[in-house]
């Protein structure tokens, strides 16, 4: 009777405890090397993990993963690649993102993270005067491929010559091989430096946009909560000003 009475006490121990926490879909965070908002930290084209991955996003989206609780994957891929992953596949994301009309309907939003301002850039010791995006009209752009300034150029009949890395364009605008390149105000200067192109002149810049961290839209609404919510914490912990201004913002 005793032995039947204490396997009774287990079964009923098992069913009544507490059953252990079941630990969330893991999700998969892609990014490009776009600096100083993301990039490789030892220069590399990809990175498989979060330690090899820096910039300015990049620490914002880490701080808010950190605060949320979520299994995560970092990953450093070439723009097209992580797009489209974060496109089509659930729990897939990418960052940073800019947010566009076009967009609004293709993903569910987490920020935004930061802005940047879109600028124009011509060869070192242009005597070019721009008062309006018109006053290039029929001149050669440099962009990237599937890179939102670019799509807006293309979208409205300018030429553009787009290639899939942003990092030959400084060097392309130096050699005279097209008149201009639009890049963001704050990145156009890191990828000029990585190339030993110096003098890049901002003649024009335009569309102040924002930047998010977009998650396929299969994703479930409590990860996006989650999300937000880390986002929340760090804008009021004070460690998204930090990071800000760190980075020079």
């Amino acid at each position: 009777m005793r032995n039947l009475l204490c396997v009774t006490a287990v079964v009923f121990a098992l069913f009544t405890a507490p059953l252990p926490a079941v630990a969330s879909e893991r999700i998969y965070i892609y990014t490009e090397n776009f600096p100083p908002y993301n990039m490789s930290a030892t220069g590399r084209a990809f990175e498989h993990n979060e330690d090899g991955i820096d910039g300015l996003c990049t620490e914002m989206v880490k701080a808010i993963l950190e605060h949320s609780g979520l299994d995560y994957v970092i990953k450093l891929r070439n723009w097209d690649f992580g797009y489209n992953r974060a496109l089509n596949k659930k729990n897939h994301g990418i960052y940073c993102t800019t947010y566009t009309e076009n967009r609004a309907s293709q993903f569910k939003w987490v920020g935004p993270l930061t802005t940047n301002l879109w600028t124009i850039f011509a060869p070192p010791g242009t005597d070019l005067k721009i008062d309006s995006l018109e006053d290039t009209r029929g001149m050669l752009y440099a962009g990237y491929r599937g890179d939102v300034m670019t799509e807006y150029l293309l979208e409205r009949d300018f030429r553009v010559s787009a290639m899939d890395s942003d990092d030959l364009n400084p060097k392309r605008l130096e050699l005279g091989q097209v008149d201009l390149w639009i890049a963001d105000r704050l990145a156009g200067p890191y990828f000029a430096s990585q190339q030993d192109v110096e003098g890049l002149e901002p003649v024009f810049s335009f569309n102040n946009t924002e930047l998010y961290l977009a998650m396929n839209l299969e994703t479930s609404e409590e990860v996006i909560r989650k999300l937000r919510q880390g986002l929340e914490t760090i804008r009021n912990n004070g460690m998204y000003e930090a990071i800000e201004t760190k980075w020079g913002l």
